[in-house]
């Protein structure tokens, strides 16, 4: 069978700063990436656990329980409430941080551009939290709904800032959606239940929802959506049947959005090398110029088991390029460069015409 083309970096990668990210992935992944990451790093290493932080700032947001709930880098997980009496439609947020990184790590991305390290017509890339991400995993009950306008807001805020600082010839911004999927999966997320805080259909409200965030993106900057299943230490908090969730959520979001999508990234469990999983993905419709990329990319068993997953998805997905399952900043530092490397062992890269 003929190769898959090209390769996605999801968002996270196990390198200590964005250059590192850089010069490494348009290195060993040169001519298979239109894209780049700077790997998340920093404090946005550990995905949304550092907005907390910065949303405790905000008058009016309490943080819950007396003990910091320490994480690495020095973040505290303790969860938030709205202060008793405070009208949520009055608060005021401070910069989430996500601007602000993706302004700094776009320097370092020019410099090395016009270095000759990343190659001429390669978009920068930044992935964003959903705000359901946000609002589900640190509020509760009544708080959820009352938040939701003001985070939202604050989210696409940070996309303004970030479009109106970076050309739209060199951006790519994807919105990473996990909780999502656990709403619709009905699954208990970590231990807690994963629902919806509006009325009616959950679905058509995710929906809705993320076609939204979708039409936010400028024209001229290209849209991806990252479906995800969660990660924690490299596991999810549900794991898929199979591709059908996938499927039926993508092809909803697709046909609501005004905007076409330029990827979609779909999680492959390790361990489903079958035809049951993929045979979904025959459904799947996505626009014309869609990019499909399959996180069949895994550490554990390296190319012999990435080709076997490949070959399980080509009957019901012909064209698509590979990915890791969700960031590889999940994985040990040690193995970064070897799941690099992965990728471009089972792909072809893409044509000189970009």
């Amino acid at each position: 069978m003929s190769q898959p083309q090209g390769a996605l970096l999801v968002g996270s990668v196990n390198y200590p700063d964005a250059q590192t990210t850089f010069r490494t992935a348009a290195t060993v992944l040169a001519g298979y990436l239109k894209r780049i990451p700077d790997g998340e790093v920093g404090k946005r290493f550990h995905w949304i656990m550092f907005q907390p932080d910065v949303l405790g700032q905000a008058e009016g947001i309490e943080r819950i329980g007396a003990e910091p709930i320490p994480m690495p880098a020095g973040l505290d997980a303790r969860p938030l409430r709205l202060a008793d009496g405070v009208d949520a439609a009055a608060i005021e947020l401070p910069p989430l941080g996500y601007a602000e990184a993706a302004i700094d790590s776009y320097a370092e991305f020019v410099k090395l551009r016009d270095e000759g390290v990343i190659a001429a017509g390669t978009r920068f890339q930044v992935s964003l939290p959903t705000p359901l991400a946000v609002i589900s995993s640190f509020f509760f009950g009544d708080d959820r709904a009352a938040v939701d306008a003001v985070y939202t807001a604050a989210i696409l805020r940070e996309v303004a800032q970030i479009a109106a600082a970076i050309p739209a010839a060199d951006l790519a911004i994807q919105w990473d959606v996990a909780s999502e999927m656990g709403i619709i999966e009905r699954a208990a997320g970590y231990g807690a239940p994963m629902e919806a805080w509006w009325p009616g259909d959950p679905f058509d409200g995710l929906v809705e929802r993320l076609a939204a965030l979708i039409d936010a993106i400028p024209d001229g900057v290209e849209a991806g959506l990252h479906l995800c299943y969660g990660d924690v230490a490299e596991t999810h908090f549900i794991e898929p049947t199979d591709t059908a969730q996938l499927v039926r959520f993508a092809n909803a979001v697709t046909a609501a959005a005004h905007r076409e999508l330029t990827w979609v990234h779909l999680p492959v469990p390790i361990e489903r090398d079958d035809d049951a999983y993929f045979a979904p993905l025959a459904d799947l419709q996505l626009g014309e110029g869609t990019e499909l990329y399959l996180g069949l990319v895994h550490r554990q068993d390296g190319v012999d088991g990435t080709t076997r997953r490949i070959e399980a998805a080509r009957p019901f997905a012909p064209e698509f390029g590979v990915a890791t399952e969700c960031g590889i900043g999940r994985a040990p530092a040690d193995a970064t460069a070897g799941l690099l490397a992965i990728h471009a062992d089972v792909a072809a890269p893409w044509s000189d015409n970009r």
